[in-house]
């Protein structure tokens, strides 16, 4: 065999080798084969995809009346007018307003919350005091606190932006009634006494002053 010979078979020997220790190491690739994947598609592929649901009830009203109802339409209507009206700090504001003109009527003198009150109602409340002054009546009471507080009804009249709310209030207090000559005759400072109103407060909406009005007192 001559040497040119030898030199090929040598050098194909060597080739075959080559290719069997690259196949041991790399493996081999048969069939269809998925491209490599990218990190940073696992990972936005890997979060379920949720679905954005705006809208939904209004929880500063549904906490308050039934969702769905005509109070509720109402006080949505009111938002409307007005989006920056809240209604639990209107309830907020008419529990102070409540306790305020409640002593101020038991002590008999209205004057510091008569801007509170609508003329026919500041007027139901001075006829009754008057009553008690020409009996010799005195009152001394004392507000414990509130038991209860919601909302019963609320309407909104689209023509003249007005929003009227009515609110149940459960009070806690003592009341003691003496006669003129200072002896008690009714009531005990010891004895806290529940009183039950419903009181319509009506404001219009959209407008500078922030002030609602008592035009409705009840039971």
């Amino acid at each position: 065999m001559s040497s040119a010979a030898l030199q090929l078979l040598v050098l194909a020997g060597i080739a075959v080798f080559l290719i069997l220790r690259l196949r041991s190491v790399l493996g081999s690739r048969e069939g269809y084969e998925k491209p490599p994947v990218n990190a940073n598609d696992t990972k936005r592929t890997s979060r379920p995809e949720f679905e954005v649901i705006e809208g939904g009830p209004d929880r500063d009203i549904t906490d308050h009346v039934d969702d769905g109802s005509d109070s509720a339409k109402a006080l949505a209507a009111m938002k409307m007018a007005e989006p920056e009206f809240n209604v639990g700090e209107f309830l907020q504001g008419a529990r102070g307003a409540y306790e305020m003109v409640l002593m101020a009527f038991e002590n008999g003198d209205m004057e510091d919350v008569r801007f509170f009150l609508a003329e026919d109602v500041a007027a139901a409340f001075d006829e009754v005091i008057e009553q008690r002054r020409q009996q010799g009546l005195t009152i001394d009471a004392n507000f414990v606190g509130l038991r209860d507080v919601g909302i019963v009804s609320a309407r909104f009249d689209r023509d003249t932006n007005e929003g009227e709310i009515s609110v149940r209030f459960t009070g806690e207090l003592t009341s003691v009634v003496k006669n003129a000559e200072g002896e008690v005759i009714e009531g005990s400072p010891n004895e806290i006494k529940r009183q039950k109103d419903v009181w319509t407060f009506s404001r219009p909406m959209g407008t500078d002053d922030p002030n609602w009005i008592l035009v409705a007192t009840g039971e």
